[in-house]
């Protein structure tokens, strides 16, 4: 590791969002506030004043730091999706060997920290820095001694393929040129990649060979037209000409052999049972809670949120059905009427080609709504890019966001919106702009980006903590991003609109449903049929996204449990300290309290919401 003090001649300096970005010739970044930036300026001066002694924290980092470094030399896409770009011109070693050595590395890195470091030693804060990196350690040592997707799961050769090469285009802030460079390298390792898929995949699950297929299927259309346009080349020429065809025709014999020996060999093995899922679960939500208290939970929510849906669905039934009967008050009932009220707020719709352009829409009413009621100070300069889902990116989510990466945090972060497929059917596409109405779009945002996962992950790039920044947590990603939309309409936002209101609620039983339908279709064996009956008979989700989220649930287990749990662990801290504090609670300050901490395990946010928000009424 090359020291900081090397490149102290040759800094450059600028401010940037009450910050002091420091830049060496290579283009790295250091980010620190302005007198920690004097401070180290003065204590690097030749001669100005001895070293000041070595902490326990300190040495939590430096451990840290070496740990990632050698992770980035051994998973290059793990550090260009970090933002680590010395690595970008390369791909990594995924033969059966490396991912032994990788695992070895893991086992003796996690030895290492109980033998090296004392954790009775380091702050408050380095303790829990001390335990993100203990438990990351051990769930992925978990997750690589009891799966193996390299062999169980062709998708994960598609992000070699293409992902790999896409965010060098569209997020790495280092020049142009340098980033053209860097992708031309990494396509000439591409057919390497796809020869080792075809000596490693095993018998894998259908849906995941299914969604492969279609992944490798957009892939090639990437390489034949976007990359292209990306590059700022005209399709089929330039100096990417060659290259692309070439990882054309690679993709092209990997899909043949998905095709013709992968998928007649898939079976049905998509569930990993109680045991392995309750383990799973543990690492992947770290909350406190057990696999039966989040089913039990889940359950008794999705009874109240229904009855709620239930009352707001009474008060627009005159305004959508004048002058009918309400149906009868009785579950049937209920359901029959929240069924109907939903359906006819879903024809207020866009189409394929408005799509990206009706979520763009929304964008300018929901930063003013924030700035105005000062739900939170939303980050400078805004780097949000809305964009249309690219075909190999698709095939488990209608909509994510890409964040700019924590360690180049100049990079575009991307909320990106998929449109039905063009091979869908008419009925089936009018399904999914049903589900995906206007309204419903509004809260999709509200979500995904303002004050969701962008204002959250832009939050947590400027977290101190090195360790807190790289190892963030899904739980609090997701359930942060769950509780803002009942947060934002609860102060207003939408003017009261009862139909919002309820398509808010619908896409919160979502979140609770999904922690059901992730538990007993691991767990409990549930069918296809009985999933669908829970998704569109209590959750009230259109066919199509039933399907979608079945196909889901197949391929990702314990993740769709993240946001309700999450949610409901912001939830609860709210109600505690909003309560604690009175009159003296400021919504702002609390929401900007608990960003500023990092993208953390959420068993953690009690005590370091309540440390820092002390500290600031001390200093008021």
């Amino acid at each position: 590791m090359v020291s900081f003090y090397h490149f102290l001649p040759a800094l450059t300096r600028f401010r940037i969002a009450g910050r002091r970005r420091l830049a060496d010739p290579a283009g790295r970044e250091f980010f620190m506030n302005r007198p920690c930036a004097a401070w180290l300026i003065l204590f690097l001066a030749p001669g100005v004043c001895a070293a000041p002694p070595e902490t326990e924290d300190t040495r939590l980092n430096t451990f840290f730091d070496g740990y990632m470094e050698e992770t980035f030399r051994r998973q290059p896409l793990t550090a260009t999706r970090l933002g680590e770009h010395a690595h970008d011109d390369r791909l990594d070693d995924v033969s059966a060997e490396a991912r032994r050595a990788l695992l070895d590395f893991q086992r003796e890195t996690l030895a290492r920290l109980s033998r090296e470091l004392r954790a009775d030693r380091l702050s408050a804060a380095g303790q829990v820095d001390y335990d993100v990196l203990r438990r990351h350690l051990q769930g992925t040592i978990w997750q690589r001694e009891t799966f193996d997707p390299y062999r169980e799961d062709p998708r994960v050769y598609t992000d070699y393929a293409a992902e790999s090469v896409y965010l060098l285009l569209t997020q790495s802030s280092l020049p142009r040129e340098v980033n053209r460079r860097n992708a031309l390298r990494r396509m000439e390792e591409i057919p390497r990649v796809l020869e080792t898929a075809r000596r490693e995949i095993g018998v894998s699950p259908r849906v995941k060979v299914e969604t492969a297929i279609r992944q490798a299927e957009g892939a090639v259309s990437f390489y034949k037209k976007d990359l292209f346009l990306l590059a700022g080349e005209q399709p089929g020429e330039g100096e990417f000409a060659v290259p692309a065809a070439k990882v054309v025709e690679a993709l092209g014999a990997h899909l043949a052999f998905l095709r013709d020996e992968v998928l007649p060999r898939s079976d049905e093995s998509w569930r990993i049972g109680r045991d392995k899922f309750v383990k799973k679960l543990d690492f992947e939500l770290d909350a406190g809670l057990s696999a039966d208290e989040v089913l039990a939970e889940a359950e008794s929510e999705a009874g109240r949120v229904e009855i709620e849906m239930a009352v707001l669905a009474r008060q627009l039934w005159a305004t959508y059905f004048p002058g009918e009967v309400v149906p009868v008050d009785d579950d049937a009932g209920r359901r029959a009427m929240i069924r109907r009220v939903l359906a006819r707020i879903g024809d207020d719709h866009g189409t394929a080609e408005t799509l990206v352009e009706d979520v763009r829409a929304t964008v300018q009413e929901i930063r003013e709504f924030i700035k105005d009621r000062k739900i939170l100070t939303l980050p400078e300069p805004d780097q949000l890019r809305i964009i249309e889902m690219p075909e190999f990116m698709r095939g488990n989510s209608v909509a994510y966001l890409n964040p700019a990466p924590p360690l180049d945090a100049r990079g575009s972060s991307e909320y990106a919106i998929s449109a039905p497929p063009s091979d869908w059917s008419r009925e089936r596409a009018e399904s999914f702009f049903h589900e995906y109405n206007r309204p419903m779009l509004k809260i999709l945002t509200v979500h995904e980006a303002y004050p969701g996962h962008y204002v959250q992950l832009e939050y947590s790039n400027r977290c101190p903590s090195r360790i807190r920044r790289l190892l963030s947590s899904g739980t609090f990603a997701e359930g942060w991003a769950v509780y803002t939309e009942q947060m934002m309409l609860d102060q207003g936002f939408g003017g009261g609109d009862l139909a919002l209101r309820l398509q808010q609620l619908k896409f919160y039983l979502r979140a609770v449903v999904n922690a059901i339908l992730d538990a007993r279709m691991h767990c409990q064996a549930m069918t296809d049929e009985e999933a669908r009956e829970l998704l569109v008979g209590r959750a009230f989700q259109t066919d199509g996204e039933a399907q979608g989220k079945i196909i889901r649930s197949k391929q990702s287990s314990c993740q769709l449990s993240t946001y309700f749990v999450g949610r409901t662990a912001f939830t609860r801290l709210r109600r505690s300290i909003q309560g604690e504090q009175g009159d003296r609670f400021d919504l702002g300050a609390y929401h900007e309290a608990v960003l500023a901490e990092g993208t953390i395990p959420v068993k953690h946010l009690p005590q370091l919401v309540r440390a820092r928000l002390g500290m600031a009424l001390e200093s008021r």
